[in-house]
């Protein structure tokens, strides 16, 4: 957060509060023009104040709503027909101070990537809760709905061994009519093209997962692979 946000129109606002007390003096002094002017010039500063206040709440509320965060990056190698490799790198932790690294061989023509999310309230995201987020299983998946049903598939169970600290998720799960900060939990998936060489990036944001492509190979199959 940003807190000159906060103080800069708070600084202008005690200003423009002590020049209107003044005039307010002078006007029971017997001073009504010159105590009118003080109270006027006062009423420009809070107004001022409460103007470049509004503004910085505005500010930091959309960045809030808009934050997230790297879930995993994943990197793809065609080895045949529809068959792939599949690297994919979870950032640095605590618990994982190299991050987390799998490959896998996946089928089909597009990557996904699976998460149980719990999200809060948008309020409690400006006050700085930020969306919880557990990796489930990431999987291969057909373009043709067809060939999903009778073709070889790929899924992998990707959830963490073990968790650290507080899990948030069943403390939310079963109190989450009681907190008024839960907005929900549910699950939340991302899936692209895969690609011989592609590189991809896995975000978590305030309402779930986004995928992007972060090279030419990658942004060329998602948007030839969709056509």
């Amino acid at each position: 957060m940003v807190w000159w946000w906060w103080i800069i129109p708070g600084f202008v606002a005690v200003i423009g509060l002590a020049i209107a007390l003044s005039g307010l003096g002078w006007m029971f002094r017997g001073r009504p023009f010159k105590g009118g002017r003080g109270v006027l010039g006062g009423a420009v500063f809070l107004g001022i104040g409460a103007i470049v206040g509004l503004l910085g709440l505005n500010i930091q509320t959309y960045q809030r709503l808009t934050w997230d965060r790297p879930v995993a990056t994943i990197e793809t190698r065609q080895l045949g027909p529809q068959l792939f490799e599949a690297t994919v790198v979870e950032p640095p932790t605590e618990e994982a101070p190299q991050g987390i690294t799998r490959t896998f061989q996946v089928h089909g023509d597009e990557w996904r990537l699976e998460a149980r999310v719990l999200k809060w309230k948008p309020w409690a995201n400006v006050l700085g809760l930020n969306a919880q987020y557990r990796l489930d299983r990431f999987s291969g998946r057909y373009i043709d709905t067809q060939q999903e049903l009778s073709s070889e598939r790929s899924a992998f169970d990707i959830r963490p061994e073990r968790q650290s600290g507080i899990d948030l998720w069943p403390v939310a799960r079963e109190y989450s009519q009681q907190l008024p900060v839960v907005d929900t939990l549910y699950g939340s998936g991302a899936y692209m093209p895969m690609s011989d060489g592609g590189r991809y990036e896995v975000r978590i944001t305030q309402n779930g997962l986004i995928a992007r492509p972060t090279n030419e190979v990658a942004a060329e199959a998602a948007s030839s692979g969709w056509n």
